[in-house]
């Protein structure tokens, strides 16, 4: 057997075998997409996520998650799984306040942010502590606000209530319903 016709039995079914596997497959974005997805599932996901708000080139809030998940069905709402940590700056670029929680949400529509398991509102400068286990802040507003029980801890009192409200660089704190103010220096 000569050697071009060896090569020949060789290369036609090869050409066969691949010319099948190209014309076989499909791309049918709307049965992939089927198979893929599921309707729970979030639009967009997000590991390790850091974003800063400015306002006029000044950074007014800084966002850290470690998961956010962004879902646009029924409501165009994101949640920050696994833990939360925001810094709020004064306008000269200072961080004034930081807010922890373990889970956070923000509803796109309303700008409605909330935040919550255990909940922590830290004023820096005065050495200021809110704990709560629900907050709720508007984006762009300058109100914090939760209708939960509080504990406000300075250097010199602890100050407890149900409900409280806040300006996000928490420099003052008014209680809806007061339960107790405990001085620990006299």
């Amino acid at each position: 057997m000569s050697k071009q016709l060896k090569y020949n039995s060789f290369l036609f079914p090869a050409i066969v075998l691949i010319a099948g596997i190209f014309f076989s497959c499909s791309n049918d974005l709307d049965q992939v997409k089927k198979i893929t997805t599921h309707p729970d599932n979030p639009d967009e996901t997000s590991e390790m996520l850091h974003i800063i708000y400015t306002d006029s080139g000044l950074a007014k809030v800084e966002i850290f998650a470690r998961i956010a998940e962004t879902y646009t069905h029924p409501k165009s709402i994101t949640k920050f799984k696994d833990g939360l940590k925001v810094h709020f700056f004064d306008n000269q670029g200072k961080i004034e306040s930081i807010l922890t929680s373990k889970y956070g949400q923000i509803d796109d529509e309303s700008g409605i942010i909330m935040v919550r398991d255990s909940v922590k509102l830290v004023n820096i400068e005065d050495q200021r502590t809110m704990e709560t286990e629900v907050l709720y802040w508007k984006k762009g507003g300058d109100s914090i606000y939760t209708n939960k029980a509080v504990v406000i801890t300075t250097k010199d009192m602890i100050l407890s209530g149900v409900g409280a409200w806040t300006t996000p660089s928490f420099d003052t704190a008014q209680f809806f319903k007061p339960t107790a103010k405990i001085f620990l220096k006299e």
